[in-house]
């Protein structure tokens, strides 16, 4: 596992558990106590946690924190990889179908996965999947309108929201930041959460690709409860209790 992909699990269990201690962090992940304080204190220096005896607890801003497309792109690559895979299964059968593909890292591998599918018509608000698809040369390629956020490469905003009410699609594949039975699907961004949410009114059916370090966060903005999504696809990382508990809420569960 590469630093920065420990690095995020160890911000989303400090999420989930209100603090993470140095020797349960070595344990889980078969690294040095020493390996583990300079990953606290390359977060602490970040901003995301605060350093305590034995461990981190989460930093007061800690709900706000957002990374860039790229940042984010090289962890859990391989998991992404199973997950975008996975996924391909819930792809509509047949010719004419609309696919929406909300942005993200995830979601990115899985629009790779799908190639140039002349079958269906996708739709997206993500800049990279959209100009990815386009020169696969496959079916129908969408780029919603509005103001490009800079930090995702995706548009967000009143122009955005307008133009998916006017949507209705056979699937959406969204992606989400932290997902969680309390506080269902959220992100750290009103005006990302309000496209994601007009993305789960724009859908027939709606699939939630995450990857398992997802499971449990909570951030700023719920754009969706777990009722308002039918399939979670995510990694072998995902704790048996996690499974069982999103299972028991109505929510079906690939483990990739």
């Amino acid at each position: 596992m590469y630093a920065e992909e420990r690095q995020r699990t160890i911000v989303s269990l400090a999420l989930r558990y209100d603090r993470v201690a140095v020797t349960e962090l070595a344990q889980r992940f078969d690294v040095t106590t020493e390996t583990i304080r300079r990953d606290l204190d390359v977060l602490d220096r970040r901003g995301v946690l605060r350093r305590v005896h034995g461990g981190a607890v989460p930093a007061e801003n800690v709900r706000l924190v957002e990374t860039a497309v790229a940042d984010r792109e090289p962890a859990f690559s391989v998991q992404k990889g199973r997950i975008a895979q996975a996924a391909l299964r819930f792809l509509p059968a047949g010719g004419g179908s609309t696919v929406l593909i909300d942005s993200g890292t995830t979601t990115a591998r899985f629009a790779a996965a799908m190639g140039g599918n002349p079958q269906h018509t996708v739709v997206t608000n993500s800049v990279p999947i959209a100009s990815q698809l386009a020169l696969l040369q496959g079916g129908p390629v969408q780029l919603l309108g509005g103001r490009v956020r800079g930090l995702t490469q995706a548009t967000v905003g009143g122009d955005t929201v307008e133009a998916l009410g006017r949507l209705y699609c056979d699937v959406a594949f969204l992606g989400t930041n932290g997902l969680s039975v309390g506080h269902g699907l959220s992100t750290p961004d009103s005006d990302e959460a309000a496209v994601k949410r007009a993305m789960v009114r724009a859908a027939r059916r709606r699939i939630v690709l995450a990857d398992s370090s997802k499971i449990g966060a909570t951030l700023l903005v719920s754009f969706a409860a777990l009722k308002d999504v039918e399939v979670l696809v995510t990694d072998s990382g995902l704790q048996e209790a996690d499974r069982q508990q999103l299972v028991n809420a109505g929510l079906e569960v690939v483990v990739a």
